[in-house]
């Protein structure tokens, strides 16, 4: 009796343990599977520093904007776009017969582009004021996108991507130039972006290393689907 009586309680203290086991599995599986993770606050300040000189030949910008398919007539989504750097540069290649929409969460970035825009007789480029986890773009709108060191910003990156799948229409090209870092230092690695770009549903095209200004940056460039 005593016996089975000891059988008994190992065989519940192990069935316990299982479920505990599983309930910590169960627990964590959001984040593995690209749930919130560590991120760096969106930037607030003095939108000027981004005009830096020389951040054309650092960022190679041209070369990257040939790499994105960004010509005349295309339409181009500049997604935290801050003071308009990459906007103002994507509008003069799509030329009056294309349009950027430069997105941003932060309505002093969209008052400052649309300033901006007017004052320099952009007329194909639209601001607009986003939601953190949907870039609120048109349906079918876009060619190519860029996220210029934005990506570390996001909170739910697979959610943003998602939504941001909506308005590419076939074959556009999502680049992403960030830094390699831990989420909230102001970058985030390169590997953690291509696997959650998986999965929100996004291929990784091609891999670069050439936008460098401080050693740590990369470039990378998705298309939605298998």
């Amino acid at each position: 009796m005593h016996k089975i009586r000891r059988a008994v309680i190992s065989f519940v203290l192990l069935a316990a343990g299982a479920v505990f086991v599983y309930s910590q599995s169960a627990a964590q599986a959001p984040a593995a599977a690209g749930g919130q993770r560590k991120t760096s606050e969106p930037y607030t300040g003095d939108l000027t520093i981004f005009e830096s000189p020389g951040r054309d030949e650092r960022l190679q910008i041209n070369r990257v904007i040939d790499i994105l398919g960004i010509m005349p007539g295309k339409s181009v989504a500049d997604i935290g776009a801050g003071s308009g750097w990459f906007t103002v540069r994507a509008a003069r290649r799509v030329g009056t017969g294309g349009t950027v929409y430069a997105v941003d969460i932060n309505p002093e970035a969209i008052q400052y582009i649309e300033k901006r825009v007017k004052d320099e007789h952009l007329a194909n480029t639209k601001a607009i004021l986003s939601q953190p986890d949907d870039p609120m773009l048109p349906a079918d709108s876009v060619d190519a996108v860029l996220m210029l060191k934005a990506y570390h910003e996001v909170a739910h990156p697979v959610v943003l991507l998602r939504n941001l799948r909506a308005a590419l229409r076939p074959g556009a090209k999502v680049g992403i130039i960030d830094r390699n870092g831990n989420g909230e230092n102001h970058g985030v690695g390169s590997e953690v972006v291509i696997r959650e770009a998986k999965q929100a549903g996004y291929r990784l095209l091609d891999k670069y290393d050439f936008v460098k200004p401080d050693k740590v940056d990369y470039f990378l460039v998705f298309t939605a689907g298998p």
